[in-house]
């Protein structure tokens, strides 16, 4: 059984974050080009933008220029549809300021649920062109259990929420879709949840919820993903 209290699971979530390595060193030719995208990062439950640090650094050193990584901050209490408003306005603002006409959308947990709405009810899809998912509860999770937040409501199985996030065509629209999911994920029960029906799904190696967001060999994949 995979199940644990809530507790622990923050616990040895925090604990991954704060001993996570250093930014690895990325490839030293650039792979930024001129369709490259820019890419709005959505970080999940009881986090801030701050978890893309690695990843983020992995990319400007990949030669992206900081203008085109955007590590949002949002209050993730409040329901993913809320949030899913707001992301609508970050992403115009990032379009705004880099001139592009679409984006790439990374993200992780929970992040997944408010983007794929915004994708979905908002219009999204059509300013979106990569959609990535590292360890999203995609169809719930039982650790969403143990706590109280409209946001973590959201993510319990069966949520009326994921009922209607899921009903239809899960990927829709243009984007390409991708999802990461761990064997070793204990926030994420079951495994199976991150996977979506269109999307491309891939089986990292045994990673914690935490610990996929800063894998190297998840960062080049996520890369390669959204600038093909």
């Amino acid at each position: 059984m995979k199940k644990r209290s809530l507790s622990a699971a923050l616990a040895t979530a925090l604990l991954a974050l704060a001993t996570a390595t250093p930014s690895h060193a990325a490839g030293g030719t650039s792979t930024f080009t001129a369709s490259s995208n820019p890419i709005l990062f959505v970080h999940g439950y009881s986090s801030s933008g701050s978890y893309w640090n690695t990843m983020a650094d992995d990319f400007r050193a990949d030669g992206w220029p900081s203008a085109y990584l955007g590590q949002w901050s949002y209050d993730w209490h409040q329901s993913n549809a809320t949030t899913a408003q707001q992301l609508a306005t970050e992403v115009d603002r990032l379009l705004a300021a880099t001139g592009a006409s679409k984006v790439d959308v990374v993200t992780h947990s929970m992040g997944g649920l408010s983007s794929r709405y915004y994708a979905k009810n908002l219009g999204g899809s059509g300013k979106i062109d990569a959609w990535v998912s590292l360890g999203g509860p995609n169809h719930g999770t039982d650790w969403a259990n143990g706590c109280v937040d409209t946001s973590c409501y959201e993510m319990r199985i069966g949520s009326a929420f994921l009922n209607d996030l899921n009903a239809g065509d899960e990927t829709p629209g243009t984007p390409r879709y991708a999802t990461w999911w761990s064997p070793c994920d204990t926030v994420i029960n079951p495994d199976s949840s991150v996977s979506l029906s269109g999307a491309q799904n891939t089986k990292t190696v045994c990673l914690g919820h935490i610990a996929i967001g800063s894998d190297p060999t998840v960062y080049g994949q996520v890369r390669d993903f959204v600038n093909s």
